[in-house]
């Protein structure tokens, strides 16, 4: 084996942790793909004869190249009017898998209950927030680390972690441990929809669930924020007509649904279920992204 491919094998070891660090600071699978891919270049074109520790080195490189991409991404928006002051301008793509059959890859980027929710909410920070949060919350990174990253001291970093950790915490609810009970409250949700019944719809939502949908350009009447459990339990009588093409399947390891309809994907709903009832809905019916999956792995 030559230097080239030992270096390779190296580089192989730390892919399933760099793309797990990728997709939390994107939330775009693609997007963390490209970075990673991007992380093995430069370390192809680097002498790292005399660095000691080759995960923290890649760590670092990828968390830069991904902090480069949310301030380009900040800008488009900015550029664009896409922003929307009610929620991201755009969902998180999500991992989709059949229950009981996640791809060993996926259970990499998955752990630590990395749901939908908590991806919409990461969405909403800014960039260093963003970075400092999820090097430190979650892969634990120490501070001195990761303010060369920011040009910022560690106290501010710590600060900037701090202050994305009391948001995170406000707005992602931990989703219950026990799957058979979100999927059991999801199933509940599906029957009241097709009965129409919407005090029962009312009893299995939070008071203060929030529902969000990303329709994309095509579908842009569907790009909505909505809160309460009257409200959400008024819009899901507009699922009443798709109840019967839902199939269970699991979205970022968490009970959820896809809506078939003759060999079409729909939609994608992730469900947050806390003590028993929805607090969080996030829907993705943006055609253009759903003609991207891959529904082979559900059906």
């Amino acid at each position: 084996m030559d230097d080239q491919e030992l270096l390779a094998a190296r580089f192989e070891e730390h892919r399933s942790h760099l793309r797990a660090v990728a997709y939390r600071m994107l939330g775009s699978i693609g997007e963390a793909e490209d970075a990673v891919q991007e992380g093995w270049l430069r370390l192809s074109r680097t002498d790292v004869s005399e660095v000691e520790n080759l995960g923290g080195w890649l760590t670092t490189v990828v968390a830069r190249l991904c902090l480069n991409g949310l301030r380009a991404r900040e800008t488009r928006r900015e550029d664009s009017l896409e922003a929307r002051p009610d929620g991201p301008a755009r969902m998180p793509d999500p991992v989709l898998s059949r229950e009981g059959a996640i791809d060993p890859q996926d259970e990499v980027l998955l752990a630590d209950s990395v749901g939908l929710a908590l991806l919409v909410v990461l969405e909403s920070l800014g960039p260093a927030e963003r970075l400092a949060f999820v090097l430190h919350d979650m892969f634990a990174v120490p501070f001195d680390e990761i303010a060369p990253m920011l040009d910022k001291t560690p106290t501010a970093t710590r600060q900037l972690a701090s202050r994305a950790r009391r948001r995170v915490r406000g707005r992602a609810p931990v989703p219950d441990a026990d799957l058979s009970r979100q999927r059991e409250a999801v199933s509940a949700f599906f029957s009241a929809t097709r009965d129409g019944d919407f005090d029962a719809l009312v009893a299995l939502l939070h008071p203060d669930v929030v529902l969000r949908s990303d329709g994309g350009v095509a579908r842009a009447r569907q790009s909505v924020v909505l809160a309460g459990a009257g409200t959400v339990a008024s819009q899901a009588s507009l699922y009443r007509s798709l109840a019967p093409f839902v199939v269970p399947a699991l979205v970022n390891g968490a009970a959820g649904v896809v809506c078939v309809v003759e060999g079409r994907l729909m939609s994608v709903m992730a469900f947050t279920v806390t003590g028993g009832r929805i607090v969080a809905i996030d829907v993705i019916a943006d055609p253009d992204r759903l003609k991207t999956y891959d529904l082979s792995a559900l059906l």
